[in-house]
């Protein structure tokens, strides 16, 4: 078994000040109350409607823990002091919420700058990319339901596909990897169908993207290996970032209220063992599939590393990943950086007023997952303790 402590925070935080774990400890009790978050969402949300100058003290707060910089310069300091420690950046232009054509255009424009940009950085290897970035999501929600496409409607459509090639074509030729995001189970039958399109022309001999495939959904583990089987039929190699989900409360609501079964794993333990078998499935098949642990679960990551060492697989492969929300989880990043493997930070960038949809919503899954808050506060606490031996 490799030996891995994620339990050492001297190694967590190494690269942070008593004055800044002290921050951050404070950000995470606030965040651990649903009521304060719930407060401080609505009143940031009102605030910016009635454009309040309230930039400064999210950029100094929530922002500074959960987002790279407003820009690319930015940026820059983060991504070299993740460096310093052996920890990769996957750049995530973190604006939400657009629906125009203008805006689809602009978000090509973003992510072709983020691929160049990662380009000139050895540790920035990979991109985020979302699908509702590039086209509208009651479009996607037509397609994945297989209604008829009206001409202007096709037309969008073929437009999407068209501004995705556009992104994965120049990551592929500066040999970028692009993460496609999921969403909503409604409209993720589209991203699905554009992202095997994409791996189909992009993957042939080294990964370029990925899929995101969330465990929380009883259906996943059968896609992955179907999956698996398209990618195996058209001759390319899959690329798959195994999460377990952010959208379970809103899912559940949604079916209950159109009456449909609800996609759900039934408990934790279901949604567990499917994303440990999805861990297990692609480490069984890693010469043809190239996967990314995205997981704040010690547990799996540990699975992972059980494995790699079971089959005597370098640590430094280059289709075993692992990474984490930058901002959260510095135990499981950290140390493993320190033992060698290849790990990233989530990295989101964009500017404040554009971010604030991410930052919210961030802030909300942490304090419905008490455990995951519980966790980071009591880590933060036990290294101050350390400290003051």
């Amino acid at each position: 078994m490799p030996r891995v402590d994620f339990r050492n925070t001297a190694i967590a935080f190494e690269r942070k000040s008593k004055k800044q774990l002290k921050e951050t400890a404070r950000l995470f009790k606030i965040m651990n109350s649903s009521f304060l978050v719930n407060l401080g969402s609505n009143l940031t949300l009102f605030a910016l409607k009635i454009n309040m100058p309230i930039n400064g003290i999210i950029k100094r707060t929530i922002f500074k823990q959960f987002c790279g910089g407003a820009t690319f310069n930015e940026c820059r300091e983060t991504i070299k002091e993740l460096a310093d420690y052996q920890v990769e950046t996957i750049l995530d232009y973190g604006a939400e919420g657009k629906e125009s054509n203008a805006a689809f255009d602009i978000t090509v424009e973003e992510s072709i700058k983020s691929v160049r940009f990662a380009a000139e950085h050895d540790t920035v290897n990979v991109v985020s990319c979302k699908i509702t970035g590039l086209v509208s999501n009651g479009l996607l929600e037509k397609v994945s339901a297989q209604k008829q496409l009206n001409q202007k409607e096709t037309d969008d459509y073929n437009r999407m596909l068209a501004r995705l090639d556009t992104i994965c074509k120049e990551a592929h030729q500066l040999k970028v990897a692009l993460f496609i995001d999921a969403e909503e189970s409604w409209m993720q039958d589209a991203i699905d169908q554009a992202t095997d399109l994409m791996m189909e022309r992009y993957n042939k001999n080294y990964v370029t993207v990925y899929n995101t495939y969330q465990m929380y959904r009883h259906d996943r583990l059968d896609f992955l290996k179907k999956s698996f089987e398209l990618a195996k039929e058209k001759k390319y190699i899959l690329g798959a970032k195994l999460v377990r989900g952010a959208y379970m409360e809103k899912e559940r609501q949604r079916a209950k209220d159109m009456s449909y079964p609800s996609p759900i794993q039934p408990d934790k333990k279901s949604c567990d063992n499917d994303y440990n078998a999805a861990v297990k499935f692609c480490v069984d098949n890693y010469e043809k599939i190239s996967s990314c642990v995205a997981s704040h679960n010690e547990f799996s990551t540990l699975y992972q590393l059980q494995l790699m060492d079971e089959m005597n697989i370098p640590k430094k492969h280059k289709h075993f990943n692992f990474c984490q929300l930058y901002g959260m989880s510095d135990n499981l990043t950290f140390n493993l950086a320190k033992a060698g493997y290849n790990v990233a930070k989530y990295v989101p960038y964009g500017p404040v007023r554009d971010v604030i949809p991410y930052l919210i919503r961030r802030a909300k899954e942490n304090s419905a997952v008490d455990t995951e808050v519980s966790r980071e506060l009591r880590l933060i606490r036990k290294e101050l303790k350390r400290r003051k031996k």
